[in-house]
């Protein structure tokens, strides 16, 4: 299985595995998201380590389980190589409708096959009242002509 683009990444490539990184976690979807990454895939997420699909798999879903209506932007910070730096912010509301923008920043590193066989995250989460949302498009992917991180000044 291979999961193009492949590194070594360019400016245009590093973009693109960034937006495809993006849509595929805006379907909110466990079964979707987990094959991007190797089997033996690890990952730092907050204090949470995970290794390998099916931690992955169980993590994102206790991820959209509790993040509802959860609305990501990634944005391309570095690349070189097989690895990407990524600053993201993504919004999302608890089961008691207190809203929230989590920022973050990223660290991945891929195999030849260009599934990420490392990621590396750290993030902060801010509430916000459902006023100060700035993510607003039907759940699912970004539009092509909504605002990314740059444009709406985070």
């Amino acid at each position: 299985m291979t999961r193009p683009p492949l590194p070594p990444f360019t400016a245009e490539t590093a973009a693109e595995k960034v937006r495809l990184a993006e849509n595929g976690w805006n379907s909110r979807s466990a079964d979707v998201v987990t094959p991007a990454y190797s089997d033996d895939s690890r990952w730092r997420n907050r204090a949470e380590f995970v290794t390998g699909h099916d931690d992955i798999h169980a993590f994102l879903t206790r991820k959209w389980d509790k993040e509802l209506d959860y609305r990501l932007i990634k944005e391309l910070w570095a690349w070189s190589g097989n690895r990407i730096a990524v600053r993201y912010a993504y919004e999302w509301h608890d089961d008691s409708g207190n809203w929230f923008r989590s920022y973050g920043n990223e660290n991945w590193e891929f195999d030849e096959d260009g599934r990420m066989s490392a990621r590396h995250t750290s993030l902060n989460d801010l509430p916000i009242t459902e006023d100060q949302r700035l993510f607003h498009w039907p759940l699912g992917p970004r539009p092509e002509g909504h605002p990314g991180l740059t444009e709406l000044g985070l």
